[in-house]
């Protein structure tokens, strides 16, 4: 296990709060192991990258946006010997996080930004970046992925789906309403602790047709495309309709390439290096 820290590049969109935050750190990773909307999403995102990750015989691994390191704890666990494992995050907490998950594994974890990885160009033979594109220079960011990764080498890129049904109320009716309440509940003089409220996420979302477009003007080559964390319902309606949260103990329903993608709150694009 090493862990490198690499010097911060000055970004116009500063994202880190509250993802320096150890105790956030801490929560963000119990959050894939409970039992509502959060951990059926990170079932079914894990399900999905597994899914085209398991046509990949081995080699050098790259985890951008690693967060706590879930993800490369699990292929730690399920292909033990097939990847020599790189990641990074530009938290240096959820970093912490990711080397105590992975003390006595090798692994060479580094804070860093996305947009300038710390790595040499072509040094790796899959680039994973799970629930980062959102929250950067999606065409920066790409770019980057295409620096790093062999020719004829799998990225495997992750973006929240604005055009689903989930997302559309979400972020245009569920959000906005808890802030009103927020306000609403602050001129009633409820203390601010306790008060609604949905903070500003900074996301930037795209449609798969533009982010393919990107990809393949990064010089990446898209060659497939899954939609998961399929639900039919919104928030927070989704918190209680347990036939649908309880579904992460099917994830392979929680996926689809077809018709049904359209209830998909994200999707995942897998592309090989032209």
């Amino acid at each position: 296990m090493r862990v490198r820290v690499a010097p911060p590049k000055a970004s116009g969109r500063d994202v880190r709060v509250p993802f320096d935050d150890p105790s956030f750190a801490a929560s963000y990773a119990a959050s894939y192991q409970g039992s509502g909307p959060a951990e059926r999403y990170f079932s079914s995102r894990l399900h999905a990258v597994f899914e085209l990750l398991d046509r990949c015989p081995g080699g050098d691994l790259l985890d951008v946006g690693c967060g706590p390191g879930m993800f490369v704890r699990r292929v730690l666990d399920t292909r033990p010997g097939d990847f020599r494992i790189a990641a990074v995050d530009q938290s240096p907490a959820m970093v912490a996080e990711t080397a105590g998950r992975t003390a006595r594994a090798e692994c060479d974890v580094a804070v860093g930004e996305a947009e300038a990885l710390p790595f040499p160009d072509a040094s790796f033979d899959v680039v994973v970046a799970m629930g980062v594109l959102e929250y950067c220079d999606a065409p920066v960011v790409l770019r980057e992925l295409d620096r790093v990764v062999r020719r004829d080498g799998l990225v495997l890129v992750s973006m929240l789906n604005p055009l689903s049904p989930y997302r559309l109320f979400e972020w245009g009716v569920y959000w906005p309403l808890l802030r009103l309440l927020g306000r609403v509940e602050g001129l009633l003089g409820r203390p601010p602790e306790r008060r609604h409220g949905a903070s500003k996420s900074g996301i930037r979302a795209l449609p798969a047709r533009r982010l393919r477009r990107r990809m393949r003007e990064a010089g990446l080559c898209p060659v497939d495309v899954i939609h998961y964390d399929l639900t039919p319902s919104v928030p927070p309606i989704d918190r209680f309709v347990c036939r649908w949260t309880r579904r992460h103990e099917r994830p392979a329903d929680t996926v689809s390439r077809g018709l049904v993608r359209w209830p998909g709150t994200a999707y995942l694009v897998a592309a090989t290096r032209k």
